[in-house]
């Protein structure tokens, strides 16, 4: 059983009596801005991160000492 042109007419018009023009509008532009953002999101997945910054604590203030680990010298 397929649907015919004036079966698919008939589901059209259903379709824009129950949620009316605006609606319709409203959710077409809702999925374009879906699929866009796929796209966008699709196209950063593909780019190659960029190398990751060496990350340093904060600088030690001049009142403060630098302490340094001891090392083991026993053998």
């Amino acid at each position: 059983m397929s649907l015919g042109p004036w079966q698919l007419i008939i589901i059209a018009l259903v379709i824009l009596v129950l949620f009316g023009r605006g609606r319709i509008s409203e959710m077409m532009g809702d999925f374009g801005k879906g699929i866009k953002s796929f796209k966008e999101g699709m196209a950063d997945e593909a780019k190659p991160a960029p190398p990751a910054a060496k990350i340093e604590g904060p600088a030690p203030s001049a009142g403060e000492a630098k302490v340094s680990e001891p090392t083991d010298t026993a053998n």
